[in-house]
């Protein structure tokens, strides 16, 4: 019972984090689509900067950009922090629920490291603090106004991070916490800085005294970092359901592969909407992404040896290693049905889910689930080898 009530409770949690971080990142979105697309008036206003109409749902609408801040302040003032603040709390109550609760299952990999539940716990939330500590003080250095070199640092230290965290973490759980840790620096931003910077500016407004600028600018930085982190984060979201990627060798420069093209699609975005056409980044892009896939194919499978028998090896195999998991009834200790629906309590199951096998367990090797049932080298080369010959069953 206590497995059923948390896997609802995963589900509500996972629910309600897609429901806020779609909201956060569709204001994201817009409101960095408002700042690309604005333009100079026709008729210039004293201390605006430009403005911008659009059409939708029947309606026109005008959106005014000021230079600092109106002269005066209207009676309401829309704020757009809570979605941040909820993706993030929900987001890391999930990673708890997940991977801290299930650390087991999830976080450690005895194939990787031999950490205790405690200590992997205890590097996994130190990543998320000396992630956001690192990153505000870089902010808050000089580099601050060199924003290629901040940028490029920034990257060369989150490409570290993932080097060293797939060292020590099963794959899927070191891709999982560099998303967080790069979803807590979007939310520190919003609640350390942009929003605080922007209260100062409407308490000066309120005492009738011109806004600091320097806030602004501030707040100007960190927000166009959360717009090209946005794309990186939305694929660690993703990507427990493909293997492929963090069951990969080289998992941890696949991450920064694919981050590294989502931030070229974003700065392509951004150019286009300033109305200045780059006509390489999109074509690099698609090629960076071609390339990660042809390095991350498929490992060949040979078929030397003599002929492999489902009844006497296959079927052993399969039902040791993987049915614990994938049956009706789980026998696996906090399993409380069939993982990812899959069932393999049946020949014709286990032939039926003969490409399942062998994208997960022979050529990405990542399940099972923290090799937690030890499955060997030779057990996944006679699983290759059956499914080669066209997984037979007699």
């Amino acid at each position: 019972m206590i497995a059923h009530v948390q896997e609802w409770l995963e589900l509500a949690t996972r629910w309600f984090h897609v429901v806020v971080g779609v909201a956060w990142i569709g204001t994201s979105f817009y409101f960095n689509w408002l700042n690309n697309n604005v333009r100079e008036m026709e008729v210039p206003e004293d201390g605006v900067k430009g403005d911008l109409w659009s059409v939708h749902g029947g309606a026109f609408y005008r959106v005014v950009k000021y230079q600092v801040a109106p002269a005066k302040l209207p009676k309401t003032l829309h704020w757009f922090k809570y979605e941040a603040y909820f993706t993030w709390i929900s987001g890391v109550t999930l990673l708890a629920l997940v991977y801290y609760l299930g650390a087991d299952g999830f976080l450690v990999d005895a194939a990787v490291s031999d950490l205790s539940k405690g200590a992997a716990v205890g590097i996994g939330i130190g990543a998320l603090v000396g992630g956001w500590v690192f990153y505000d003080q870089l902010c808050k250095s000089p580099l601050r106004h060199r924003p290629l070199i901040l940028g490029a640092l920034g990257f060369t230290v989150a490409c570290a991070a993932a080097y060293g965290l797939c060292q020590v973490f099963s794959a899927r759980a070191a891709y999982i916490h560099i998303g967080a840790i790069l979803g807590t620096c979007m939310a520190g931003n919003v609640f350390f800085v942009i929003i605080p910077g922007q209260r100062k500016m409407v308490a000066a407004m309120i005492q009738g005294e011109a806004p600091d600028p320097e806030p602004g600018r501030a707040g100007s930085l960190r927000s166009l970092h959360n717009n090209y982190l946005t794309l990186p984060v939305l694929f660690v979201m993703v990507s427990s359901h493909y293997p492929m990627t963090y069951g990969h060798g080289w998992n941890w420069a696949i991450l920064a592969g694919i981050a590294l093209v989502g931030a070229l699609v974003r700065h392509w975005f951004n150019l286009h909407g300033l109305g200045r056409m780059n006509q390489w980044l999109l074509p690099a892009a698609a090629l960076g992404f071609l390339g990660l896939a042809f390095v991350t194919r498929p490992i060949s499978v040979t078929d030397e040896g003599p002929p492999v028998s489902f009844s006497k090896e296959i079927h052993p195999i399969i039902h040791q290693r993987c049915t614990p998991c994938h049956a009706e009834k789980p026998t696996f200790e906090g399993i409380v049905g069939p993982q990812g629906g899959v069932l393999l309590e049946t020949p014709t199951q286990m032939q039926g889910q003969a490409a399942n096998i062998l994208k997960n367990a022979v050529h990405s090797q990542y399940m099972p689930l923290g090799n937690l049932t030890k499955m060997t080298a030779e057990e996944r080369a006679l699983l290759g080898r059956w499914i080669h010959a066209g997984a037979p069953i007699e």
